[in-house]
């Protein structure tokens, strides 16, 4: 006989997370045991009285404690666990069964009493035969059939199959049934036909949506550990694609805050770590610290000790400033107020220059000279300026260039250089090297954020195209820092290999709406010189829309802050489920302080650390370290007039660069907001900023 097959639910996941931890500790002891016996009497199933399905069974957690359970087969699915009668009532009406026509195991409710079906519903114009196709039960056509608003079918998620939400959702989104179709096929395997037996569905990239088999038991410990990080377990069938699929060469992943682009990155390594040679490596690089922090902590929830072995996880400028020192080079990459004085010292030691002021030259530099490696006066006076609002003749660029030469000189003779001019001189030694690079695969994080210079070095580091070399995910919505790319001017041609993510799975649709309606009228490109038209995305969750508050000063609006953070801990979420931001570390630092003068337990997240889930306390940091991170609630807090959109931050050397700079303020509050999962707060004293206006 083979083997028994465990599988772990979504739903069981949600459940657990919401008990008491002595009542877990039970539960993963339970299941510890379970795991490695399915089948074993001590572990007492017992068929559920006056249930629909005869394949669900309870088990015994302790006295007061349930288990759900549906056997079929050989396969044992864990789908619930509740106080004994809350976990009785919500097996009674379940039927777990296959769907032949999708290929999904699928857990849904049957109403008890026949339905009433309104001559007006949000379904009706759907036929039977064409809800069957998007895998609505025959049982349950009738349920479908009686909702007269999306509100209400929102409201009634949990009695459907995660798939067969996930498509009717579409429906009401303003989706055609033919559109809705072409979905369906996007994220089946290509070679799906039909199943009929659990044991085959459980093989299914539709079953794996919302059901993981467990290997061993060192997976169903992480697992347990971390339930509400179900991404580390779960993968919808369009980003599972994704991270197995072959690619020819260079590929693309686009896709909105909350569309899994990170989590498709993760598992992009993890799928090249366990197929690589002894000696293969795996570079997955990112921008920030930070964020480079977060994911090499993430990947270690999700891969194996080998896995691990063959990837590197370091952010780029460490990267570069790294490898520079291993071939010798004594140079510092220097930033902020140290490449500021550089220029100061070039605009002294220039003879001639046009009377421009010194951001001037730095964006010149940066925007114009270093992203097209124009490093002569003869390439300078040539290259497009496409973008710049200053307009210069060939007479002024020659007086610009001699501040430019200076700079050089400066950076050479004190052995400092900003990082695009490392990158570029890295590259430069890259071109010359002897043998096959040290990766045979490069993964990009928030490609959005990486310069012109970057992806020129990162090509050079990959050498000539090879199959599945350099993988890139990113959203020019999420672009908060001055860097611009595109990707074919820079040799990486994805041509023919570029997806996008179309659904979110971290924040509800009402704050997804609230949060793209900043950036209304803005224009965004697809990281290669294309504009993105308005692509489809949709959130599967619903809740309420952003609460907006204006106050007269600070205490206000703390007062009211700490009023709602004590009101969301009294119905059960965890304080460091909570995340309040703010625009500059003086502000978030301000906060902290308040928070805790008024009793909450806080936690500051560092710039230089990743945020450590096993300590608990209201997280409070800057809008800028919360990337790559979520929450179910955030807190956006000090949206005041001069400080979103920061004053210091708007460039003032022309109307583009001003453009630009609010355009990067918008995004910023567009990514803070988007870390919230359940619920939003933005809150402002004062005079408001103009952005709530």
């Amino acid at each position: 006989m083979p083997e028994a097959k465990v599988a772990i639910a979504t739903s069981f996941l949600n459940s657990y997370s919401r008990l008491p931890k002595a009542i877990q500790h039970k539960v993963e002891s339970f299941m510890l045991k379970f795991q490695n016996d399915p089948a074993n009497p001590g572990t007492k199933l017992e068929k559920i009285r006056q249930a629909l399905d005869d394949k669900i069974y309870s088990a015994r957690i302790d006295e007061a404690y349930r288990g759900i359970i549906a056997h079929a087969e050989n396969a044992y699915l864990i789908l619930w666990v509740d106080h004994h009668d809350e976990a009785y009532e919500w097996a009674r009406r379940k039927k777990c069964q296959v769907n032949t026509i999708t290929g999904s195991i699928q857990v849904y409710s049957v109403e008890e009493q026949t339905v009433s079906i309104p001559k007006v519903g949000i379904f009706n114009q759907v036929a039977d035969k064409d809800l069957c196709k998007m895998g609505v039960p025959k049982d349950q056509l009738a349920y479908v059939k009686k909702f007269t608003s999306k509100d209400d079918f929102y409201l009634a998620k949990d009695s459907f199959a995660e798939d067969t939400f996930e498509y009717l959702s579409w429906l009401t989104q303003g989706y055609s049934v033919q559109e809705v179709f072409e979905l369906i096929q996007e994220s089946q395997d290509p070679m799906f036909t039909s199943v009929d037996t659990f044991d085959d569905a459980l093989e299914t990239s539709q079953t794996q949506k919302s059901f993981v088999v467990v290997d061993g038991q060192d997976e169903l410990r992480q697992i347990m550990a971390a339930p509400l990080e179900k991404w580390r377990v779960f993968l919808h069938p369009t980003q599972r694609k994704l991270v197995k699929k072959k690619f020819n060469g260079p590929a693309r992943v686009l896709g909105g805050a909350g569309t899994g682009k990170t989590v498709v990155a993760m598992h992009r390594a993890k799928f090249l770590a366990k197929h690589a040679e002894a000696n293969e490596r795996i570079l997955f690089t990112t921008f920030t610290t930070n964020l480079a922090q977060d994911i090499q902590d993430n990947l270690r929830k999700i891969c194996t000790v080998n896995e691990l072995h063959h990837i590197d996880v370091v952010n780029l400028d460490a990267w570069v400033s790294n490898y520079l020192k291993e071939q010798g080079y004594n140079s510092k990459i220097v930033y902020g107020s140290e490449v500021d004085q550089l220029w100061d010292k070039a605009m002294d030691d220039a003879e001639e220059y046009v009377d421009y002021p010194r951001a001037f030259y730095k964006e010149e530099w940066i925007k114009v000279v270093e992203a097209n490696e124009a490093f002569t006066l003869k390439e300078y006076a040539r290259v497009s300026r496409t973008g710049r609002g200053t307009r210069l003749n060939r007479k002024a660029r020659m007086k610009i260039w001699k501040i430019f030469e200076a700079y050089m000189n400066e950076m050479a003779s004190t052995q400092q250089h900003d990082v695009n001019y490392a990158m570029y001189e890295l590259k430069k030694i890259l071109s010359t090297r002897l043998g096959a690079s040290p990766y045979s695969h490069l993964i990009v994080d928030e490609g959005q954020d990486l310069s012109q210079n970057a992806y020129r070095l990162l090509r050079a580091l990959m050498g000539p195209e090879h199959e599945n070399d350099i993988f890139i995910v990113g959203d020019a919505h999420q672009r908060i820092y001055d860097n611009r790319a595109s990707l074919s001017s820079c040799g990486i041609n994805i041509r023919g290999r570029s997806s996008i993510l179309k659904i979110n799975y971290r924040t509800t649709e009402e704050i997804r709406q609230y949060a793209v309606a900043l950036l209304n009228g803005l224009s965004f490109d697809d990281l290669d010189n294309n504009t993105i038209q308005d692509e489809e995305c949709e959130s599967l969750t619903h809740g309420k829309a952003p609460v907006i508050k204006e106050f007269k000063d600070e205490t206000q609006e703390v007062d009211f802050i700490t009023r709602e953070i004590d009101k969301l801990h009294t119905t059960g979420i965890e304080l460091k489920d909570i995340c309040l931001v703010a625009r500059t570390n003086k502000l978030a630092g301000d906060y902290q302080a308040d928070l805790t003068k008024r009793g909450l337990k806080v936690l500051g997240l560092k710039s230089n650390q990743p945020d450590d889930r096993t300590k608990d306390g209201v997280r409070v940091a800057t809008m800028h370290r919360v990337k790559g991170l979520e929450f179910e609630y955030m807190f956006v807090a000090a949206v005041n007039e001069r400080v979103l959109p920061l004053y210091s931050a708007i460039s003032d050397t022309d109307e583009v660069a001003k453009q630009d700079s609010l355009t990067a303020e918008k995004c910023l509050f567009y990514v803070a907001l988007t870390r919230a999962r359940q619920g939003a707060f933005v809150t402002s004293y004062g005079s408001k900023s103009e952005f709530l206006k």
